[in-house]
């Protein structure tokens, strides 16, 4: 009874979030960003149980064994739902594991991994879903990511780069970018695994074993310390955000006048001559020359 009580109240928070920031409708053609994890899987799951026009996009690392379990419980779970599931190769579309692009990258750039992955996870994700006719990209970024976004770009000093976070990414709709939201807005970490436990779904817990976001761990454990102390830390940071957004955009909107244009390598949106993406894969290519 308890756990009924519990799938109620989180898949209503879901809907809620939904129909309050206008995510999505019956008539969008959906496109769920699907890694295997938690996140993707549980709001792919709610999203196909809801009856909307739903599929699902994994981008396949190729990080050995993490990577191989992933992709195969996400086409488990797809086909057991009769969901329909794409599938990019990183590895295929690069030219490159992305574990190299990663080592060419750090060795003539101060990133993390992490900070490369996501570059290129966006760059195939979007245009991936720009060319199957998506209306809308859902992401599985919930409350505990959100919070940490905000609070990290507090302390490096720059909090217009939160303009672009919420419910619905992006400052303003753009032409090359299919609309990204995220229906877990409000969903803490705890909660999803929560969920997808007693939904029994089959899912690696596991971290990246590429993993290196050094700053974003220590932001997270901050976090969950503060919590511990003061419920509904997390949450707070976020409420205050989304009542300073409008401010935030307007500024950022003004600073980003006719900045976005097409990458003149790809096509792809960029904010300089050559996206980062290009960037990226240019220094993988010079490297190996």
């Amino acid at each position: 009874m308890a756990d009924k009580k519990y799938l109620e109240d989180f898949e209503k928070k879901i809907k809620d979030t939904i129909r309050d920031y206008h995510l999505l409708s019956k008539t969008d053609k959906i496109i769920v960003a699907c890694s295997g994890g938690k996140d993707s899987i549980a709001i792919l799951y709610l999203l196909n149980h809801l009856g909307y026009n739903v599929s699902a996009l994994i981008l396949d690392l190729e990080i050995g064994n993490w990577s191989k379990k992933n992709l195969k419980n996400t086409q488990i779970f797809c086909k057991t739902h009769n969901i329909e599931l794409h599938r990019i190769s990183a590895k295929k579309e690069l030219g490159y594991s992305i574990e190299h692009l990663m080592s060419c990258v750090k060795a003539k750039k101060a990133v993390e991994n992490c900070t490369v992955c996501g570059v290129i996870k966006r760059w195939l994700i979007n245009r991936k879903a720009r060319e199957l006719g998506a209306d809308k990209l859902v992401t599985g970024h919930n409350l505990d990511d959100e919070a940490q976004n905000i609070f990290m770009n507090i302390l490096k000093g720059n909090p217009s780069l939160s303009a672009g976070l919420g419910p619905k990414s992006g400052i303003e709709a753009q032409e090359l970018f299919v609309q990204r939201v995220k229906p877990l807005y409000f969903c803490t970490d705890a909660e999803l695994r929560k969920y997808t436990e007693i939904m029994g779904f089959n899912i690696l817990y596991s971290k990246c074993p590429l993993s290196s976001a050094v700053f974003r761990r220590g932001i997270k454990n901050c976090l969950d310390n503060f919590e511990k102390d003061y419920p509904d830390v997390k949450r707070n940071i976020v409420r205050k955000y989304l009542k300073t957004k409008p401010a935030l955009v307007k500024a950022q909107k003004s600073k980003e006048k006719g900045n976005i244009k097409r990458c003149s390598i790809c096509g792809e949106p960029a904010r300089a001559e050559v996206c980062k993406a290009c960037e990226f894969r240019k220094i993988a290519v010079d490297t190996n020359e």
